[in-house]
């Protein structure tokens, strides 16, 4: 991989937010209220980190709409310390989202990526200037952590997230405890909804007894450190995963924002509001100014609640662990990336179906084509004969295969190809062939196919790619529009 970037360095101040939902509000009431930005003089302080970590291997700019990553950590660094969170001065992220704001400035799709997902982190650069060697098939957590400074690592999350959805991140924002506080008590509490009791042992399992009742059943409002400790509730509430804390967590989002419009875009509610999440923000160079956070929150002024949804990336578990169903997932990427809402429409509101002009098939949708590309076949089962297989079915589509050979570990369940410095075009063609083929970077160069038991179980060639029409259902059924009540649906918790 090349590039540059140190994503631990700059002057964020390592204090950062705990979850899913929480780390995005302050972000997202900027752009649903970035209308009253217009009266405003901004005092709150906007922090950046350095972008010199960014991957050189990045994919394509192609979607119409942009792509904002929302990332956070629980250290308890800085004015954080007193407001809970993770132990130790390293920054940890547990999970984030990415924004999808659409072309027509009118939709937007938050997908949560839960902190425990599986995932490939590619090279990241360390603060000291060396880069990490990739790593297959760990929490994506750990990304932010490449370096273990308090200020942890965004532009490695980042490096994660294009390498896992193929879309190019436009702009990556963290945001910290302590203005999440600040933010929730300028707007006055924040609307919330419990199905049942919750005591001191919900919060912190290693009490001994259940403790003082800390949230009543039911409706209420809660704002600074009672707007923390909600989110953040985990056990005693539904299955006391972190899947249902991000659903619970979504819901809060949009309260949050209704709440804010209800008080009227004014600079008397807008200003500590805006002031509280600047304060909040660490960002990218390209939103490190007043003017610049100013004028992409003004573009984004006629977003509506009901065309605001919230999901989380299709999962299923792995054990203790989260992994991601690559086939749903991929499908939601190709419609973001054809800025197609999750829905079936096209941003401007026209369905599928409709007469409406088709939006361009993403170009893994076309015919095979290795010509010009060079691998090498690897038997990574004890199939005899699978290794020469997989060679003939690339030389079909115009590869040139190097060599065939035995794999060192023979128990592949899945294939997998990997690739070096500059090759990771033609890993994914190559990949393309071999249904639910994961791709990852490695320190050596050339592309190399594993053929996995998946491969042996099936030898057909995959179909070309997920089209950006075939999110599956029940995917879209999941989502949560800002507009929902929060107590419509207690499933989450």
């Amino acid at each position: 991989m090349t590039g540059s970037h140190n994503g631990a360095a700059g002057r964020g101040r390592g204090s950062r937010l705990r979850r899913t939902a929480v780390i995005g509000l302050s972000f997202l009431v900027l752009l649903v209220a970035g209308v009253g930005w217009g009266y405003l003089k901004l005092t709150g302080s906007i922090d950046t980190f350095s972008a010199d970590g960014i991957s050189g291997d990045r994919p394509p700019d192609t979607s119409a709409g942009q792509n904002v990553l929302v990332i956070g950590s629980d250290t308890r660094a800085g004015d954080n310390s007193g407001l809970g969170g993770g132990t130790g001065e390293v920054g940890r992220s547990d999970t984030a989202f990415l924004l999808h704001v659409y072309a027509d400035h009118e939709h937007a799709v938050a997908v949560s990526i839960p902190r425990d997902s599986l995932v490939d982190i590619p090279a990241c650069k360390k603060p000291g200037g060396e880069w990490t060697a990739p790593q297959q098939h760990v929490m994506f957590n750990a990304a932010f952590s490449v370096g273990e400074t308090a200020e942890g690592n965004p532009a490695c999350t980042q490096n994660t997230v294009e390498h896992l959805t193929g879309l190019r991140v436009d702009h990556t924002v963290v945001v910290d405890f302590a203005g999440f506080s600040a933010l929730t008590s300028a707007v006055g509490g924040v609307p919330v909804c419990l199905p049942q009791d919750i005591y001191q042992r919900d919060l912190n399992p290693k009490r001994p007894t259940r403790g003082e009742r800390v949230f009543a059943k039911g409706p209420q409002e809660v704002s600074g450190q009672r707007a923390l400790d909600y989110v953040r509730i985990r056990h005693g509430i539904g299955d006391g995963s972190d899947i249902g804390r991000i659903q619970r967590q979504q819901a809060f989002v949009g309260s949050l924002i209704k709440q804010v419009k209800s008080r009227g875009l004014n600079p008397t509610t807008l200003l500590p509001l805006a002031n509280a999440a600047t304060d909040a923000m660490t960002v990218d160079p390209g939103l490190g100014s007043a003017d610049k956070l100013l004028r992409f929150a003004l573009s984004m002024k006629n977003i509506d609640l009901r065309n605001t949804k919230f999901l989380t990336v299709p999962w299923r578990y792995e054990g203790e662990r989260v992994a991601i169903v690559e086939a749903e997932a991929d499908a939601l990427w190709a419609m973001l990336k054809a800025d197609r809402t999750i829905d079936g429409q096209d941003a401007a509101g026209t369905s599928r179906g409709t007469g409406a002009t088709p939006a361009p098939a993403a170009s893994s949708a076309a015919p095979v084509s290795g010509t010009g590309v060079e691998v090498a076949v690897y038997n990574g089962t004890t199939v005899t004969g699978l290794a020469a297989r997989a060679a003939g079915l690339l030389r079909t589509h115009g590869f040139t295969v190097t060599g065939t050979a035995t794999a060192n570990s023979q128990d592949q369940a899945r294939t997998v190809v990997t690739y070096g410095p500059g090759e990771k075009a033609g890993a994914e063609t190559a990949a393309r062939l071999f249904g639910g083929a994961r791709t990852m970077e490695s320190g050596e160069a050339g592309i190399q196919v594993i053929v996995g038991r998946d491969y042996a179980d099936n030898p057909s060639p995959a179909p070309a790619s997920p089209t950006p029409d075939s999110l599956p259902s029940d995917v879209a059924d999941r989502s949560r529009s800002a507009a929902d009540d929060p107590c419509s649906d207690l499933s989450y918790g």
